[in-house]
């Protein structure tokens, strides 16, 4: 049962700990699948190499040539892709923003995320493999999002994707009914964009005062968290990551988008049929959902299966999301394939469920499509992708298999029934690791 704990646990424990643990082997051969690789086409019959963590090699039977000594993983009669990725969740109970203020970006969901929430096995369940994990949406601006590697985890730490040493993330912002409430918040869409304006303004007129100190401590103005943050979405270091869904409100958010520079991935936009020439014009990216709840809420009554279909045709970038529990991370292959039963193209909904979210989040260098150099972000399925009938195996994190049906806890995480969704599901790791150490 070792063997299913994570490299870095195993790390982390005693020298006499570990020297008692099975070695680990350096290379994993996934053999006989059919490797879908989503940046050129299948391989029946492929190989896939794994060293520390990372895709060493992939190609057909014939053309790669397996290391001695490398652990060999039977995929026989199997398909093998990517990770999936997820950019748009609410997984681990980390809503982060209150009612205080309408626009709040100094609130950061990092700060509110359970990361032994059970949420993250089913979505390991679905396979999924990254995650943008979003705070509340019933603000303009309910804060920092910020993205997550779905590995084993006993703290928020172990999740985090980093890149140049600094916590991956971007800002959620929104539009429409959400944010028309009481005040302070705005009561119509003219005061809500009225709002965000001035939020910017301000922004503007803080990093003015900034350059203007320049490195006179005395002449510096106050430290203002939120303005920093704003300066970040300003500067392109973080992607606005926006909920929309009616066609004018989806208009307004390219509008601001014009107005001060900041780059922004639409979500949601059930009404994107309706203007997805213009979204395509901004070039501007689209992460949809393609099961929500028409009957619920009144701005998502004209959501359509055809979104992916429409945006694909006018050329714009389309990806998926779950807004997990909207759409159940365990069932997030049925969103490509409800949307291809729709008229999109298999490859643009395959390309959507892992590459296209890549892109979104900016980690297509490292996610997204099965490449050397790539992480070993992997699910093992029964089937097509598409196929309700296919089940995800497993799933692997940085060549590390973090889901496996085959085990009574995953399964049930998969699966439902008594006990799903209790502390069980986390007990098997917790235990391991105190008899590790003892």
């Amino acid at each position: 049962m070792l063997d299913s704990l994570p490299r870095r646990i195993l790390a982390s424990l005693s020298v006499l700990a570990v020297s008692a643990a099975p070695a680990l082997a350096e290379v994993r051969a996934f053999v006989g699948g059919e490797i879908v690789p989503i940046v050129g086409a299948p391989i029946p019959d492929g190989v896939l190499l794994v060293d520390d963590g990372r895709i060493a090699a992939l190609g057909p039977a014939s053309g790669v040539e397996i290391p001695a000594g490398a652990e060999t993983v039977d995929v026989s009669g199997k398909v093998l892709m990517p990770g999936l990725v997820d950019t748009h969740s609410h997984i681990g109970g980390g809503w982060a923003a209150d009612g205080s203020a309408p626009i709040q970006p100094d609130v950061s969901v990092l700060d509110a995320i359970d990361a032994r929430d059970p949420g993250f096995q089913r979505a390991r369940a679905g396979g999924l493999t990254t995650l943008n994990v979003m705070p509340g949406s019933g603000h303009l601006m309910s804060g920092q999002t910020v993205y997550l590697k779905l590995r084993q985890a006993r703290t928020i730490d172990d999740l985090l994707v980093v890149e140049d040493g600094r916590v991956a993330g971007g800002m959620k912002m929104a539009n429409g009914t959400n944010s028309r409430r009481d005040p302070p918040f705005p009561g119509t869409r003219g005061k809500s964009a009225a709002l965000v304006r001035e939020a910017f303004v301000k922004a503007l007129d803080y990093r003015r005062k900034l350059e203007a100190a320049g490195d006179d401590p005395k002449e510096r103005p106050d430290r203002d968290l939120g303005m920093e943050a704003l300066l970040e979405v300003l500067d392109g270091k973080r992607v606005v990551h926006h909920h929309t869904h009616r066609h004018d409100d989806i208009l307004t958010v390219l509008r601001l988008r014009e107005e001060f520079g900041f780059r922004v991935v639409l979500q949601h936009v059930s009404e994107a049929w309706k203007v997805a020439d213009e979204i395509a014009a901004a070039g501007v990216p689209s992460s949809i959902i393609v099961v929500d709840a028409p009957g619920g809420k009144l701005e998502a009554q004209h959501v359509s299966f055809e979104n992916g279909r429409a945006l694909e045709a006018a050329g714009a970038l389309v990806g998926f999301h779950t807004d997990d529990w909207i759409t159940d991370s365990r069932l997030f292959l049925r969103s490509a394939a409800l949307a291809v039963r729709a008229g999109m193209s298999r490859e643009g909904a395959l390309y959507g469920l892992t590459m296209a979210g890549a892109r979104m989040l900016e980690l297509d260098h490292r996610i997204g499509s099965l490449e050397p150099g790539k992480d070993a972000d992997l699910v093992v399925l029964s089937g097509d992708p598409l196929s309700v009938y296919t089940r995800v195996l497993e799933t692997w994190v940085e060549g590390e298999k973090v889901f496996d049906l085959e085990r009574e806890q995953d399964r049930l995480a998969a699966d439902g029934g008594s006990g799903a969704g209790s502390p069980r599901q986390h007990q098997e790791l917790a235990c391991l690791e105190s008899e590790v150490v003892r």
